[in-house]
């Protein structure tokens, strides 16, 4: 896996070639060792000052990677700690300091995308510089969730990002307004008309595009393929699958990265690898801009205020609403995730995508936001079962049973273990690429007295109210039909307190 590639086997010492570490690494490494050295021999900073007469702060410059001495001033730091000066200018690390040696060494500093979260490298490098065992204990940890969880690159790289969208709340004014000037500037419709035969002509006609719907091979291997952009000749390849709403949307994606001046991209869509991080947010940049074409913010939102004023759920009124734009049930759905959090202040909302195979038991959630906290439908990693009762779930199901093309249902998730209730909506669709995979697209309110003020239907009878969980292992629901798995975190918790007692009772009899 990629992050043991960076971290490797930190339990050896490493030597790293000098003309391939940035200069300010062999800072940094040469000021670990240094404060190492000092910390084991028990010196202050102001102690060793005394010794070697060097100042106070030039020596916290020194450890901290800012400033590396010439070769007089290491002598005497070398003859004052008492070790060999080659030792001491070496980039070879011990063991209790190689994996930090290796993160530096290995450019994961680069691989995270610290500017969207307002941190800046040499924050970073201040803090492995201030903290050398515990950042070391940081990454052995991390090293070890990455094995159990399996994590690869590109998973790192879609948490990064679902960490960038829930910090801005899914909602991105910028490209909301390139949308809408975009729009303007080659006439076409905010009022959710656009189509794929305006798109291609703008792909054609202002960007050189040339659309090819018969040149992916008819190969096992690319059945899940939309599209392919060949970029030396413009040339878009398109699935000849594709239904009218899926190539609006490919047509306005290929505009925004245009529109955008975007280049570093992935190549395919569904996409196969990501190369980098900045590959991931393109994309999403892309995607965003093309939901916001094709599904105006001003004109879904005055429609929403319409259904949600209404006492009672409207099914037919919400699918008026969805069918007023080129779009699949997917991107309508990912588009409310944008336009509620902002535009009617509902921050507790999740998203979920499920796929399932039929004839299998098992259930993949393949995509997730929480514009807040961690909700309580969530992915998991460690192969437990997701709760039978969830609407995404049930949904699905019968989506496959029934062999359906479409089908949708609502509920109220009211958690067993938590007292959160959700108000929920899923839509269940057939695969158009993979025989026999069908998929679920849901999303989630948590019902409280300010979402009752903003959804009138939300305390309509009729709407069907379920006990739930959240995976069978962690389920307290007793004589649940639905469970396919016994409550062994449950069990294990229980026999834990158990056990904590009987040891509580034998402390109290021997005091």
């Amino acid at each position: 896996m990629w992050i043991f590639s960076f971290f490797g086997n930190y339990a050896k010492s490493i030597t790293f070639d000098l003309m391939a570490i940035a200069e300010e690494y062999i800072r940094l490494i040469f000021g670990l060792k240094i404060k190492q050295i000092r910390s084991e021999k028990d010196l202050s900073l102001f102690g060793l000052s005394k010794l070697c007469g060097l100042s106070k702060s030039y020596l916290n410059e020194i450890e901290k990677g800012k400033k590396y001495p010439k070769t007089d001033k290491i002598i005497k730091l070398a003859e004052t700690l008492d070790v060999p000066y080659d030792s001491l200018v070496s980039l070879k690390l011990d063991k209790n300091l190689a994996p930090i040696g290796e993160i530096l060494q290995s450019g994961i500093l680069d691989e995270i995308p610290l500017e969207l979260f307002g941190i800046q490298q040499s924050d970073l490098i201040d803090i492995i510089a201030n903290a050398p065992s515990k950042v070391n204990a940081f990454i052995s940890t991390i090293i070890e969730i990455a094995q159990h969880y399996n994590m690869s690159r590109e998973g790192f790289y879609l948490a990064s990002l679902r960490s960038y969208q829930e910090a801005h709340n899914n909602f991105f004014k910028d490209l909301e307004d390139k949308a809408v000037k975009c729009a303007n500037s080659y006439q076409l419709d905010l009022n959710g008309e656009i189509s794929s035969e305006e798109l291609e002509e703008i792909l054609k006609e202002e960007y050189g595009y040339t659309i090819n719907t018969k040149g992916i091979p008819k190969e096992e291997e690319l059945d899940n393929l939309r599209s392919v952009f060949v970029p030396t000749t413009k040339t878009l390849l398109l699935s000849d699958r594709v239904d009218e709403a899926q190539k609006t949307f490919i047509y306005a994606k290929e505009l925004g990265y245009q529109y955008l001046g975007i280049t570093d991209r992935p190549y395919t869509f569904s996409w196969i690898r990501y190369d980098n991080f900045e590959e991931v947010l393109h994309n999403f940049y892309a995607s965003y801009f093309a939901g916001a074409l094709v599904i105006p913010r001003n004109h879904l939102r005055d429609h929403l205020k319409k259904l949600f004023s209404m006492k009672r759920f409207s099914e037919e009124a919400f699918h008026k609403i969805m069918n007023m734009y080129n779009a699949s049930p997917e991107s309508f759905y990912q588009r409310l995730t944008n336009i509620l959090p902002k535009d009617f202040g509902m921050q507790n909302v999740f998203f979920l995508r499920f796929t399932h195979k039929l004839g299998i038991e098992k259930f993949n959630l393949v995509k997730e936001l929480h514009i807040t906290h961690q909700q309580q439908p969530h992915a998991n990693e460690v192969n437990e079962h997701y709760c039978r009762r969830w609407m995404a779930i049930k949904t699905l199901q019968r989506t496959a049973k029934e062999d359906l093309d479409y089908a949708f249902n609502i509920q109220i998730s009211d958690y067993a273990d938590t007292d959160q209730q959700y108000l929920v909506f899923t839509s269940g669709t057939k695969d158009p690429f993979r025989k026999d995979y069908y998929r679920s697209i849901g999303i989630g309110f948590l019902i409280s007295p300010a979402l009752e003020k903003k959804i009138s239907f939300v305390n309509d009878a009729k709407i069907p109210k379920v006990k739930v969980g959240v995976t069978c292992e962690s389920c307290s629901l007793k004589d649940c039909k639905d469970r396919v798995a016994p409550p062994k975190r449950l069990f294990a918790k229980e026999k834990y307190k158990r056990t904590a007692k009987l040891v509580e009772d034998i402390v109290k009899q021997y005091s």
